[in-house]
């Protein structure tokens, strides 16, 4: 059986000024307004150490108790909720539960006041999504889902780069099939957006572009997108090491930018 885990404690500490940067306060307020006074239970999938609860909690009402799943029981052992109080000031409260999205059931979030996620929907596979789908749909709990890799990449210093063939490699490896699973990479949010549409769902979605100057993170994240592009297509060896050359001079000199794309959506019962 396929677990799906989120990354390691490291690299979600890394990226989470990016992420916090980045996320819609348009769709959050939306999600907000959409839910019914009262306790507020969220279910959160692939919850990793809580961005999701550190980011959004203060901005709906309370009191709130959050359902933090995640296929990696490791990593919810990083789990970081202190401090965390919804927009009144309390503090919520958490379980946590262990599970496969492969084998969601269709009343997982009985009882869901929302159910959100955070840069999850890109590595899980078709019929993974269906499954968070159909449990919203059969909890009516509406559902925001952030920081998804949409595949859109800019990079510039002086003048932007030409990175459509690394570009196109990558998206491939996003889309990759491992121990038997095809993972959605950049078609998530269409895939996701269409199986609410086609249950009678409103649905909304908002671009949410990491910016990223010099530093760590945007060494990191170049790093992993040039080796996932090779690991696609070697042949594209040349190509990535005449760039990687003028990017790193770039990055030293505090001049190299990037510009990664990603999608958050909103899905509310009609």
């Amino acid at each position: 059986m396929t677990t799906i885990s989120t990354t390691v404690p490291d690299w979600l500490a890394l990226r989470a000024g990016a992420d916090a940067a980045a996320r819609s306060h348009v769709l959050a307020a939306a999600l907000a307004r959409a839910i019914p006074a009262g306790p507020v239970v969220v279910h959160d999938l692939g919850a990793g150490t809580g961005a999701m609860p550190r980011w959004l909690a203060a901005r709906l009402p309370g009191p709130q108790q959050w359902v933090l799943h995640d296929g990696d029981a490791g990593i919810l052992s990083h789990l970081d909720l202190r401090g965390v109080a919804d927009r009144d000031g309390w503090p919520v409260a958490a379980d946590v539960r262990i599970g496969e999205l492969a084998a969601l059931p269709e009343d997982a979030f009985h009882g869901a006041t929302a159910v959100t996620a955070s840069a999850l929907l890109d590595v899980v596979t078709r019929e993974e999504a269906a499954r968070i789908v159909a449990a919203c749909v059969h909890a009516g709990a509406p559902a925001l889902f952030s920081l998804t890799v949409t595949g859109s990449v800019r990079i510039s210093g002086p003048a932007r780069f030409d990175v459509r063939a690394l570009g196109a490699a990558f998206d491939d490896h996003q889309r990759r099939t491992v121990d038997g699973r095809t993972m959605l990479g950049p078609d998530a949010v269409s895939v996701v957006a269409a199986a609410f549409t086609a249950a009678g769902w409103r649905v909304r979605t908002a671009a949410t572009p990491w910016r990223l100057s010099a530093g760590g993170l945007l060494t990191v994240w170049l790093d992993g997108w040039i080796g996932a592009a090779l690991e696609q297509r070697p042949e594209l060896a040349d190509v990535a090491d005449r760039h990687r050359a003028r990017w790193e001079a770039l990055a030293a000199a505090g001049r190299l930018r990037a510009v990664v794309q990603h999608e958050d959506l909103l899905a509310c019962p009609a």
